[in-house]
């Protein structure tokens, strides 16, 4: 990185998403509140599935990989934001701003390809209900997750090596709370048209592929719903992916609602702000999600509350 006439600097200044005194408190307390309730929301789900041997299949595999990696998603932002605010200090260095972006990209991406997983995992359940557990077998859905790890820590790591590329000269604040890769690109004082086409390229071939893959699963399933002579096995077969169907509503609802206002508004808290949907409030509603519309979850929960009781 080229530091111009700073050459004693080796780092960024993240603005946050105010920088009025007055407003850090109130942050700070309501940013350590959903973390915690993320963190603590999405282990339950992870434990109440590892622990229940009712709940050792496809789709709660899925399930409990998509809390881990929300878990991860909002440890990459908001710990560091956490900690700026408490010691009243803005700046991240060079390579812990490289970092966080990295691990942001690959918890990003990894969300986008498990919900297109999950999403085909139940267009076999509902589709080709007699054959689900010889196509869904074990070795297939660690190959799929395994697939979906792969693809994230690729397309992160050549995202982040041609950031490395890009010197900075004289303009170091991030207006946002973390190191997104976009406003890394425009503080860029070098060529950025390599960056530029990528992120297009990664966010069509990427973003659009498994949203692709997740809209022709849903008309299958629809189509296959339909069918259906009763009311009530209608309602069974909808039930099984509702709470699916929700969290990707969230996920590409909080992502389409950033762009759309990064476009209105131009302003950059008021992107930062929109962010903070997709990366911190998608990941603390997803166990409520599951849990409140799932009666296997619910019943997994009250079990392991159970067991911890009584080991206290």
């Amino acid at each position: 990185m080229e530091l111009g006439n700073l050459t004693g600097f080796s780092g960024f200044f993240l603005l946050g998403l105010s920088e009025k005194p007055a407003l850090q408190p109130l942050i700070f307390g309501l940013f350590l509140s959903m973390y915690l309730i993320t963190v603590l929301g999405n282990l339950l789900i992870i434990l109440a599935v590892s622990s229940d041997s009712h709940l050792h299949t496809p789709m709660y595999f899925f399930l409990s990989n998509l809390s881990l990696v929300d878990i991860c998603l909002t440890s990459t932002t908001v710990p560091k934001m956490l900690w700026n605010i408490q010691t009243q200090s803005k700046v991240i260095t060079y390579a812990g701003c490289i970092t966080q972006m990295y691990f942001f990209i690959f918890s990003g991406g990894l969300d986008d390809f498990l919900l297109a997983v999950m999403a085909y995992d139940r267009y076999v359940a509902i589709c080709h209900p007699l054959h689900y557990t010889v196509i869904m077998n074990p070795p297939l859905c660690g190959l799929l997750v395994l697939i979906s790890w792969i693809m994230s820590a690729l397309n992160s790591l050549v995202q982040t090596l041609i950031v490395l590329q890009l010197s900075f000269c004289t303009d170091f604040e991030i207006p946002h709370f973390f190191c997104e890769i976009k406003q890394m690109v425009q503080l860029a004082c070098s060529n950025t048209f390599l960056n530029t086409m990528v992120m297009y390229f990664v966010t069509v071939l990427l973003g659009g592929g498994p949203l692709a893959g997740i809209i022709y699963s849903y008309s299958k399933i629809v189509s296959s719903i339909r069918t259906i002579p009763s009311a009530q096995g209608k309602y069974k077969a909808f039930s099984t992916c509702a709470s699916h169907l929700s969290v990707v509503s969230l996920f590409y609802g909080t992502i389409l609602g950033v762009y759309l206002s990064s476009a209105a508004t131009q302003s950059s808290y008021s992107n930062g702000t929109a962010s903070v949907m997709y990366t911190v409030v998608t990941p603390m509603l997803n166990p409520f999600i599951y849990s409140l519309r799932n009666n296997d979850i619910k019943r997994a929960l009250k079990r392991l509350v159970g067991m911890v009781a009584v080991k206290v």
